[in-house]
């Protein structure tokens, strides 16, 4: 599949850091409403976005230790969950800020299962899988090359986190999963291992 390209991302929103932070929370319902492209740029370039070149590299919107950039960010869209892109996973290419197709088929019931059945997962339009190559920091670290992985996926998740309250989406961290299950339902290649999950959606019209 070619490479889908993303709506530029805002750099200047209208929502402090104060008030998202604020307004932060783990909210586990969601409308049936699809997720728009518009949001799914901003979600991705929060959670591993280039934002500018230092020394030859091009750094990403969450730190990582000596700029190793283990984590790798794949977007799951369930079926109706948005119309611009079809049901399946899509791995996020930083540089180009685009979307490549991994499975052009439906995961939902995969990623389902793999959460260990959480209606937050089963209910959510879209969700944000993290995946980690553990070796690209353990080279550089080889003491504590893996907390400085877990670190970055906070510090992406968060980032996500707080972009999904600054434009009213909601949101919630999952760490109850198969890492198995997880793998295989994104069809990981080797060395990936799925580390966070995000569901994420608009919040249900009663809230």
């Amino acid at each position: 599949m070619a490479t889908i390209a993303l709506p530029e991302p805002e750099t200047d929103g209208s929502t402090s850091v104060e008030r998202a932070i604020a307004t932060r929370e783990s909210r586990r319902s969601f409308s049936s409403k699809p997720v728009g492209l518009e949001d799914v740029s901003q979600i991705l370039w929060a959670a591993q976005g280039t934002t500018h070149t230092r020394d030859g590299i091009e750094m990403r919107a969450a730190p990582s230790a000596g700029a190793t950039y283990p984590l790798v960010a794949f977007l799951v869209v369930s079926p109706g969950g948005s119309e611009e892109l079809k049901p399946g996973v899509y791995r996020y290419e930083p540089r180009e800020h685009g979307l490549e197709g991994v499975l052009e088929t439906a995961v939902h019931d995969e990623l389902t299962a793999a959460a260990l059945g959480q209606a937050v997962v089963n209910d959510a339009p879209v969700s944000i899988a993290l995946a980690a190559d553990y070796d690209r920091t353990r080279r550089q670290y080889p003491e504590h090359g893996e907390r400085y992985v877990h670190m970055e996926a906070g510090h992406a998740a968060e980032n996500v986190h707080l972009l999904c309250a600054s434009r009213g989406l909601n949101s919630c961290p999952v760490g109850a999963f198969s890492d198995v299950d997880l793998t295989d339902a994104l069809s990981l290649p080797d060395p990936l291992e799925a580390v966070y999950l995000i569901p994420v959606g608009y919040p249900p019209a009663n809230a």
